[in-house]
């Protein structure tokens, strides 16, 4: 009878001593060395190699739990050749005393003329091998090399790199001046061979505006001409990549368009913009842009010339009036300020068409997609050639534009009664 209660406790060790055996290969956080971000460019006069660049997270820096240094360096930086950034985690451990890890990889560094080279689909594809890089870290693009680009991006306020980059790249976002530019996006459109894929641009260098000086919001990174005591990085506009190649820049105008002509990009939630006072021509009037649901995408794909006629329905909040006009008690004037909105629109959103049809021959707005609910079978889209028949499209836009409010306090005083 004492022989059960035996078997029973041994039982009952040997299963705690199975489970308790998932810890004997663990490994101590202070025991890996974080890469946050990874750099690559190509090295001059060498063939099948590339620059490798990390940028190495220090999780103990700035935390005084556990009696940890705050005289640490929140960041650690490297750069090497290899012959792909797989492999080149050994090779780092030459100089870096930690196990190098990709668990909390965020984003990839990729030079403007390293993306632009016909070899870089080649390299960029070794993320989907690794199993510990995510799919949704973002791909972004520098003027420079990333190993300069890192050097020279010195944040002052939020000196950990994970949580600086993390806080940008989000309100970049949030304000439409970078695309969501996640990795596994890039290889599905590449791989759709339909349409363009949108990255962030980024740059530490500073140079002269040559667009339209009325429009600030028609510049790239590195552009924005300020003055004080900063980062000297700027992250604004796109990278446009067709067939896995970079092939031009957006501004962060053409990046919003973007934006708001998809349905399948994740949609800002604030885009603020100036655009034409209708009544007084020496004004702008700010704007919070937002959509209001998707876009109507109506296709005759059937026909001789194939036609697209799009709807775009925003809503617009006005938030500054230099002009002093008054629209609240005016049913004519709000009429006339949305019809004004609508023409400067429709105006900018062909001219951003026109120039994906003649310059790109692809589109970034995702319309592939839509085209293929057109047709029953995959082989029949395939023999449509949705590429090469972009571009002789006709493509027709309307925007319908909805006042919602005209900021906190709508009645504006009458600016000739306060200067008698």
């Amino acid at each position: 009878m004492k022989i059960l209660p035996s078997i029973g406790k041994i039982l009952c060790l040997i299963m705690l001593i199975i489970i308790l055996s998932g810890c004997w290969d663990k490994t101590e956080v202070e025991q890996l060395a974080y890469v946050v971000a990874i750099g690559l460019d190509k090295p001059e006069d060498e063939e099948n190699l590339v620059e490798v660049s990390y940028i190495i997270a220090n999780p103990e820096a700035g935390n005084q739990a556990g009696g940890a240094s705050s005289d640490e360096p929140p960041q650690e930086t490297i750069s090497f050749t290899a012959t792909d950034f797989v492999s080149s985690k050994s090779l780092a451990n030459t100089v870096i005393s930690k196990q190098i890890t990709y668990d909390l990889l965020r984003f990839i560094i990729v030079s403007e003329d390293f993306a632009k080279d016909d070899d870089f689909i080649r390299w960029i594809y070794d993320a989907t091998k690794a199993m510990e890089i995510r799919r949704d870290i973002r791909l972004m693009v520098t003027e420079e090399a990333p190993s300069t680009f890192i050097a020279n991006n010195n944040p002052k306020l939020d000196t950990r790199p994970h949580k600086y980059f993390e806080l940008i790249f989000r309100r970049g976002n949030d304000t439409g001046n970078i695309p969501p530019s996640r990795l596994d996006s890039f290889f599905r459109i590449t791989e759709g061979d339909a349409n363009v894929f949108l990255a962030i641009y980024g740059t530490t260098k500073k140079r002269q505006n040559n667009n339209n000086q009325e429009d600030p919001d028609d510049l790239l990174a590195g552009e924005l001409e300020y003055t004080g005591v900063t980062n000297t990085t700027q992250f604004a506009g796109s990278a446009v990549f067709k067939e896995g190649k970079m092939i031009d820049k957006l501004t962060i105008e053409e990046t919003r368009i973007a934006f708001l002509l998809s349905n399948e990009l994740e949609q800002p939630t604030e885009i603020l913009t100036a655009l034409p006072d209708p009544f007084k021509d020496d004004h702008q009037l700010t704007t919070r842009i937002s959509k209001e649901g998707n876009i109507d995408i109506r296709m005759k794909l059937n026909d001789q010339k194939p036609t697209i006629n799009v709807t775009v329905p925003i809503n617009m909040e006005i938030l500054t009036n230099h002009g002093m006009t008054e629209f609240t008690e005016d049913n004519k004037k709000r009429e006339t300020l949305e019809k004004s909105f609508e023409k400067t629109l429709n105006q900018k959103f062909e001219e951003f068409i026109k120039k994906t049809q003649e310059e790109y021959a692809a589109e970034p707005f995702g319309w592939s997609l839509e085209a293929r609910k057109k047709f029953r079978t995959i082989p029949e889209y395939i023999e449509f050639d949705w590429m090469n028949t972009y571009p002789e499209m006709e493509i027709n836009v309307n925007t319908k534009i909805e006042l919602e409010n005209f900021g906190r306090q709508s009645d504006l005083p009458d600016l000739n009664e306060m200067r008698d």
